[in-house]
């Protein structure tokens, strides 16, 4: 499963494709949950990217988000930390 429930924090799992023309999400494959990034690979810039990009999709705060796994790799596991499943599904325009 992509996402899941945790203690106060919501686990999502994710596959990145840097250096795409703008930032979206591309739906689920693979069980993951895609995500289009314009920045590159490059010392991090995706990573800062991706938090960034979740931040003004879930309204949350950067430092509520952390890469649990995966800072080196295009899948990652983000932890949202007080946000419930429901909601990050709401604000994704997602479904189960």
């Amino acid at each position: 499963m992509w996402i899941r429930s945790s203690v106060d924090a919501t686990i999502v799992e994710c596959r990145i494709h840097p250096n795409s023309s703008r930032d979206c999400i591309d739906g689920i494959k693979e069980d993951r949950l895609c995500v289009r990034l314009s920045a590159p690979p490059v010392e991090g810039k995706a990573n800062k990217a991706l938090i960034r990009f979740f931040s003004k999709q879930l309204h949350i705060a950067k430092s509520r988000i952390t890469i649990t796994q995966g800072e080196k790799s295009r899948i990652k596991v983000l932890c949202l930390e007080g946000i419930g499943q429901e909601e990050v599904l709401s604000a994704l325009s997602l479904t189960l």
